[in-house]
């Protein structure tokens, strides 16, 4: 029977790896005590949480939160990542980080339940900030949104006018509706009576 530790640790590594963003696997072997923590603080730096945790329990957290297709990268040394804000940001952090300590490895990665290959992880570290994308975004579509918000104020506020006038028409009793029911009433029933029997009479 799992010691009840042991039980709470597969837990809290559960849990972590359900409210990452993204988790990666990566090797620390043969880095110094240094390092590792400036790595931990790069990482935090980008919202993300650095983990050293036994393969066992890790094997165990992800099958029970149904991640497939870890157990080749979780052998040896391995600690974990978790991007609790933006998986580029973190995934940058750590391709930076292995340019200065040739020791370092990153294995893997999980993305929206999808395994990353070291080639995929690198690709999106390459890709622009989160802030970056939406100050490009929003600078781009300025001008359009700044066009449209001129044209449904003018609308506004043709419309409030139009309104307006009808109701100070109406009020006035100067509103112009429909037609009176005695302009356009149907025509008196007595020539339809009088045609029909007219047609009985000829048969």
């Amino acid at each position: 029977m799992p010691r009840p530790e042991k039980v709470q640790a597969v837990a809290d590594i559960k849990q972590s790896m359900e409210g990452a963003e993204a988790v990666f696997f990566t090797e620390y072997r043969g880095l110094t005590v240094k390092a590792v923590q400036e790595l931990r603080k790069s990482l935090r730096d980008s919202g993300a949480e650095y983990k050293v945790v036994k393969m066992t329990l890790a094997k165990r957290a992800a099958d029970a939160a149904g991640i497939e297709g870890l157990d080749e990268f979780l052998v040896g040394p391995t600690a974990l990542a978790f991007a609790n804000a933006d998986p580029v940001a973190t995934a940058k952090a750590l391709k930076d980080f292995g340019k200065t300590n040739d020791v370092f490895v990153l294995k893997a990665g999980v993305l929206s339940g999808a395994i990353l290959s070291p080639e995929e992880v690198s690709k999106l570290a390459d890709i622009e900030p989160r802030e970056v994308l939406l100050a490009k975004f929003a600078g781009a579509a300025r001008s359009p949104l700044y066009a449209a918000a001129g044209m449904f104020a003018s609308f506004t506020r043709n419309a409030a006018t139009m309104f307006g006038q009808l109701l100070d028409k109406k009020e006035s009793g100067e509103f112009v509706g429909e037609a009176p029911v005695e302009e356009t009433s149907l025509p008196a029933e007595e020539p339809v009576e009088a045609e029909t029997a007219g047609k009985a009479e000829e048969e």
